[in-house]
């Protein structure tokens, strides 16, 4: 071998070797390894998951699937959710079963599905032959029905007086507490390393500067309506309660007339920057299905279609919620033959065609449904979408993207981490940011948000750089909820269930929505009925988030349980603020 050869061979394996030692540094630094979040290289490991290890997640899905079987419901779907944790839990016996709302269904001003009944009773025959979705949600949707007529309402009193009696005092950030335990027992103790409920300090308006104050931002004379809207970003929130801008926003979106109409490169399916003549820009989601169309059976959750209305509804579900923490969104009804055919060129104009039928369709480029099979069509040329609000320039306004520690692993049949590790929480725990501060409780607040939707699509969360790490997720990219009414994903509350943790503020507004006066379904009715595509959601839709804000209590009841019965290992609850929780692995 000639020298030059030699020499070409050697520096090859160097930049081998030194890639893989790159890979491998990475790894070390951030946490991760492929598809999946290992253990750090410093702080304590815990290995469990052992038979005899009860874990809230897993015993709470086992108890789920009972009441199911209780009422005799033959649903593959919710039989195989056993299967998706490897630990063999035993369940809390000797309690009542406590069933879930029928929905109500064919109300008035609302979309009506294939096969909808008029009232609980007997309607096997019936709804077997008029039924075309998944079998499986069928057998659900019969639970909910049976369960209509002898369900009792829970008021949760045992959570409401757990809130009531553990206050916090004056010196609670000293770390003492004040008033009775869960248990009933009274007096003062110190700071407790792993509480359940969390009160937050976030509504206190110190120290929660703007991106204006913090980046010295000057509106220019021409600025729009839009970025004055991001100059009063804050630290922990988009926008204020009820600020006047965000209506504004909305209104002259759905009205002002479009000048610029271009595809968004990047993502799976089509999405269409649209920029309107007061110099406003929105990213708009088409319209593909009726609004009782629902996910197909056959399809992963990373390949379900988009919903513009479910872009629209979860910017309501995130602000009554109390969260603000999403852009933005409203619905518009536009033209294709005179809005947006005249403003496109290029390769999305090549796409636009006539169908079969004598709609305007197009379907432009994208990674998964952008063919002629697939295309976004008019009625005849009419369209609804969505149309999400600008965040404010990268340029202007700097993000950080984070992987989300509970994100799925994206495969047919692969299962990430999270999915087969009982101890999975203390992992997250031990890993900056989720070690202190607030973003562990932000991730329970997505979980939230998230399971009432449905949405099982969160691979990644973003935050603005300018307010380091105690500030807020974004909440972005809601395409994908809103898909099955009659089926509740459980998985989705592996953060709350796996950590037991939630923060005191949106247990209170969840107890509020459930007990009423008002429900959830009907504030979202009331927030929606002024957009321009109203009615947003299907009504069976909305009965399911009435439901789903029942589950997220009793999981919340569960791990108070689950927690009580092993008083040595986890002592009495109480709630801490959120500047003194540190967040350390349960020992």
């Amino acid at each position: 071998m000639k020298l030059r050869e030699r020499i070409v061979l050697g520096i090859s394996i160097s930049a081998v070797l030194f890639t893989l030692l790159l890979v491998m540094d990475l790894q070390m630094d951030t946490g991760y390894s492929g598809q999946h979040l290992v253990y750090p290289s410093h702080g304590r490991v815990k290995f469990g998951g052992g038979e005899n290890i009860r874990n809230a997640y897993d015993s709470f899905q086992k108890r789920f699937l009972q009441k199911a079987n209780a009422s005799h419901v033959p649903s593959k779907e919710i039989s195989n959710s056993l299967n998706l944790f490897g630990n063999v839990v035993r369940d809390i016996e000797n309690r009542p079963q406590r069933q879930f709302n029928a929905p109500a269904i064919d109300q008035p001003g609302q979309f009506e599905a294939p096969g909808q009944f008029d009232a609980p009773g007997p309607f096997d025959v019936l709804d077997s032959a008029n039924y075309h979705g998944d079998r499986n949600d069928l057998n659900n949707r019969r639970v909910f029905q049976e369960n209509q007529v002898r369900e009792q309402h829970d008021n949760f009193n045992d959570l409401n007086d757990f809130l009531i009696n553990n206050p916090v005092s004056a010196g609670g950030r000293s770390g003492r507490k004040s008033g009775a335990g869960v248990g009933g027992d009274s007096g003062d103790s110190g700071p407790l390393e792993d509480p359940i409920i969390v009160v937050s300090e976030e509504d206190s308006e110190l120290d929660n500067p703007t991106l204006q104050d913090l980046l010295g931002l000057e509106l220019p004379d021409n600025a729009t309506i839009l970025d004055e809207f991001h100059m009063r970003i804050s630290k922990r929130e988009m926008y204020k309660e009820d600020d006047p801008l965000v209506e504004r926003i909305m209104d002259e979106i759905a009205t002002v007339p479009f000048t610029d109409v271009v595809q968004k490169e990047g993502g799976t399916q089509i999405k269409l920057i649209i920029t309107f003549d007061n110099h406003l820009q929105a990213l708009m989601k088409p319209m593909r299905f009726p609004r009782d169309q629902q996910t197909l059976p056959n399809h992963f959750y990373f390949t379900d279609y988009e919903r513009h209305n479910s872009e629209i509804a979860t910017f309501h579900l995130d602000r009554l919620l109390g969260f603000r923490r999403a852009m933005p969104v409203t619905g518009r009804l536009c033209n294709i033959t005179s809005e947006i055919y005249p403003l496109v060129d290029g390769e999305l104009l090549k796409t636009f065609f006539v169908s079969p039928g004598n709609n305007i369709c197009f379907h432009g480029k994208c990674s998964y449904y952008c063919d002629t099979s697939h295309a976004v069509c008019g009625n005849p040329d009419m369209l609804e979408g969505s149309y999400a609000a600008f965040l404010p320039d990268k340029s202007v306004a700097e993000r950080k993207v984070w992987r989300h520690p509970w994100r799925r692993s994206y495969h047919k049949r692969r299962k990430a981490q999270w999915e087969h590790d009982a101890d999975y929480c203390d992992i997250v725990r031990e890993i900056p940011p989720y070690n202190q501060g607030r973003r562990l409780l932000d991730l329970m607040d997505m979980a939230v948000l998230d399971f009432l939707i449905g949405n099982m699509d969160r691979h990644h969360y973003e935050t603005f750089k300018a307010f380091d790490n105690e500030t807020f997720p974004i909440h972005l990219d809601h395409g994908r909820g809103f898909g099955r009414a009659y089926h509740d994903e459980l998985s989705i509350l592996a953060p709350i269930l796996q950590c037991c943790l939630i923060r005191e503020r949106t247990l209170n507004t969840l107890l509020k929505f459930h007990n009423g006066p008002k429900k959830l379904s009907e504030a979202m009715v009331e927030s929606m009925s002024r957009d321009p595509i109203a009615p947003i959601l299907w009504q069976p839709h909305l009965d399911a988030l009435d439901r789903r804000v029942k589950i997220i209590l009793q999981a919340i009841r569960h791990c108070i349980e689950v927690r009580l019965d092993k008083p040595t290992e986890n002592p009495p609850l109480t709630i801490l603020p959120t500047a003194r929780i540190k967040l350390p692995p349960r020992s």
